[in-house]
């Protein structure tokens, strides 16, 4: 009688034990959008940027496909709204979404207040009405800083120091990228740096990548000798057009960004762009795992490095 008794129990688990695996849910794999200022595939900044982010996944233990889904978006020829490309993520039902500086961060937290974002490349995420601090930045985003716009007078201070004739130096600025507290910051922190400096400071305005090249002419025929240019995600995409004109307006540039002088401009100084995208990853490692945005404090670089191109095209030979 035992041995009957056994068979028949476990009989019935086998049929059982199939009942109670296909009950169960498949666990679903998070989800993750990443809007970018470019096509990865066409803009070397776009693809840098990507890479590192998705190799910081992987340093985490996370594999594309199998253990995770990544979902790129970017404008494309039609210039989408920001909003409608974070719309997009979010009827796709992301776990967070990580977005490319201060204009998409905005655009970002006018879509959704639910969805955890990683904001990657702000200027000043306070002023600018991103967080409500650094150490607690409330609701759902966080993220990392790039301090560009606190570095404008060391940059002034490092082209004197390169370039000792700049003595008429032109700031090309992009007009309305972040708020009026923090141009109006930049404006002034470079007027304290040019006085002590003894140098003259000529403000030019761009708005988009068909007014640089009214921009340069301006300078030059303003009687420039220099210039520097506050942060900006359109001047950051546009590094090889920037180049490309301080070269033939024989302008020697100081750059927020090191790709500018991999490309044969004059120097640079400030963090490295892409290193903040792998730092993002583990943002959102943190984030799938159950942590708040709120709860995780903006970080900021503590390395800038300073990049001097010896065979700059654009040395000035007035100087």
């Amino acid at each position: 009688m035992r041995y009957a008794r056994i068979t028949v129990l476990v009989s019935l688990a086998l049929l059982v034990a199939p009942l109670a695996t296909e009950s169960q849910p498949v666990a679903r794999m998070p989800h993750v959008g990443v809007l970018l200022i470019a096509s990865p595939e066409h803009h070397p900044i776009a693809r840098a940027a990507f890479d590192n982010f998705r190799k910081g996944l992987r340093e985490r233990g996370y594999v594309e496909g199998q253990t995770i889904v990544i979902e790129p978006r970017f404008q494309s020829e039609k210039r989408e709204p920001y909003q409608d490309l974070v719309a997009e993520l979010v009827r796709l039902r992301v776990d967070a979404i990580v977005v490319t500086s201060t204009p998409m961060a905005l655009a970002a937290k006018e879509v959704t207040r639910t969805i955890p974002l990683v904001a990657v490349v702000m200027a000043d995420p306070v002023k600018d009405g991103i967080v409500a601090s650094l150490a607690r930045p409330d609701g759902n985003i966080t993220g990392l800083t790039f301090l560009g716009p606190a570095l404008t007078a060391k940059r002034l201070q490092l082209l004197r120091e390169v370039v000792p004739g700049a003595a008429h130096v032109a700031v090309l600025l992009h007009p309305g990228v972040y708020s009026e507290h923090t141009m109006r910051d930049m404006v002034e922190e470079a007027q304290g740096a040019a006085k002590t400096l003894a140098m003259r400071l000529q403000f030019v305005e761009a708005k988009s990548p068909n007014e640089l090249e009214r921009a340069f002419s301006v300078m030059t025929t303003g009687g420039a000798n220099a210039m520097t240019l506050f942060p900006s995600p359109m001047f950051y995409t546009e590094h090889r057009r920037l180049v490309d004109l301080a070269a033939t307006h024989r302008l020697p540039v100081i750059y927020s960004f090191r790709e500018a002088v991999d490309l044969g401009g004059l120097m640079s100084y400030g963090t490295y762009i892409p290193d903040l995208f792998r730092q993002a990853a583990t943002f959102v490692d943190k984030i799938l795992k159950g942590a708040k945005p709120a709860d995780l404090p903006v970080e900021q670089p503590t390395k800038f490095d300073l990049v001097i191109n010896a065979d700059a095209r654009c040395e000035d030979e007035r100087q």
